[in-house]
């Protein structure tokens, strides 16, 4: 059995015990958690957050892309969020990668370059600065004066803030 089958599987015992509670769509504490999609981070209970309390964008690194700040528009200005947490997290696979190796490898698998960067990074406060910085630099964004950075730690559990 796949991973797929069993992930879903697993939901049909899920869908008898689940229960919105009446959620609504805007999430009740008005926040929005970006994060990098490491399995290892489960955000809402390291945040103390329950289901229905907060936005959580996750992709590689929990860099600010354009469709971060697509989402971040939208969910402020249609869904009444005001603040953005930014966190980053501790031994990040993005962390000192070697975007050029990685580059040569699908070239070399699939003949052409792909049109992207991967985000690699060295610096991980400077990643999460540089997001917070480019956030409080786009005017799409009503809510601009509540955007704060933060590092997971892996290995702990620990939240630490980035000033």
């Amino acid at each position: 059995m796949s991973a797929v089958d069993e992930a879903l599987a697993a939901n049909r015992t899920y869908s008898w015990l689940f229960s919105s509670g009446g959620l609504a769509a805007p999430p009740e504490r008005r926040l929005v958690v970006l994060t990098c999609m490491d399995a290892r981070i489960d955000v809402l209970p390291a945040l103390g957050l329950r289901l229905g309390q907060a936005h959580v964008l996750r992709n590689a690194g929990g860099l600010v892309t354009d469709d971060v700040v697509r989402s971040l528009v939208l969910s402020q200005r249609r869904l009444g969020t005001r603040e953005i947490l930014v966190m980053a997290h501790t031994s990040c696979g993005l962390q000192d990668l070697d975007e050029a190796a990685l580059h040569h490898e699908v070239v070399a698998a699939t003949g052409q370059r792909p049109a992207l960067l991967f985000g690699a990074f060295t610096d991980l406060d400077e990643v999460v600065r540089t997001g917070v910085d480019r956030l409080r630099c786009t005017p799409a964004l009503p809510h601009r004066d509540a955007i704060r950075g933060a590092v997971f730690d892996v290995a702990t559990g620990r939240v630490r803030e980035v000033t």
